[in-house]
């Protein structure tokens, strides 16, 4: 069993990382036998799309006879850890109400017509199979819950990116209003979040014993203030 873990913030002690951490110190718990695929794009950013990337992608001409190019090579190596993953965990900030660029290169690599989703007239299908996915969230402000005072246009759209490919298992656990609370009370936020965190996790591992996969249905999302 495989865990791919993601971190976007480019702070090293961030309380994203701190709560992804957590989140697969209890994965590993959960899944002795588990090992973890690494990938820190805070610290080691993708590069952004090429004009070579993108060329092949702006046909289905060119993308049948680029598929197994150099120009989605690294395309080829990102899609191909998610796919070994039984689990995703993805620690990142809320950069001005949505996704840090990084996180958004590595999804522009991720989401890819013909290879992880397909169109059809009435709209998109995810070409993977479900698995869960979830998310430590870190935001300096209050976008969800009853003292909510900003927009969140990054829940939104990483349901909609990750449920275009076949990803719909999404747990998001979020420490907010990081800009006003000290390491104490940050903690304390982080610890609160780890009943939550394994009751996801019973979750997930009884669909998957049931089912062999996740199902939607299985999916909720996990919220503190």
């Amino acid at each position: 069993m495989k865990i791919l873990h993601v971190d976007c913030s480019p702070r090293p002690e961030s309380h994203s990382r701190r709560l992804s951490a957590a989140i697969v110190g209890r994965l590993l718990s959960a899944h002795p036998d588990a090992s973890v695929i690494r990938r820190d794009l805070g610290q080691e950013p993708i590069p952004h799309a090429t004009s070579d990337y993108a060329a092949t992608l702006s046909s289905a001409a060119a993308l049948a006879a680029g598929f197994s190019g150099s120009a989605t090579r690294l395309s080829e190596e990102l899609i191909s850890e998610v796919e070994i993953a039984e689990f995703l965990v993805i620690g990142t900030p809320m950069n001005n109400f949505t996704v840090p660029s990084v996180l958004k290169a590595w999804l522009d690599q991720i989401v890819r017509a013909g290879r992880t989703f397909s169109s059809t007239p009435t709209g998109k299908i995810g070409l993977l199979q479900d698995r869960p996915v979830f998310f430590a969230i870190a935001s300096g402000g209050v976008y969800t819950g009853k003292r909510a005072n900003q927009p969140d246009f990054l829940t939104p759209y990483l349901t909609a990116a990750l449920n275009c490919i076949g990803l719909k298992t999404l747990y998001f656990a979020p420490v907010q209003a990081t800009a006003v609370l000290n390491a104490d009370e940050a903690e304390a936020v982080r610890q609160a979040l780890i009943p939550v965190i394994d009751a996801a996790i019973a979750s997930s591992r009884a669909a998957v014993a049931e089912n062999g996969k996740v199902t939607p249905d299985d999916a909720y999302a996990a919220s503190s203030v």
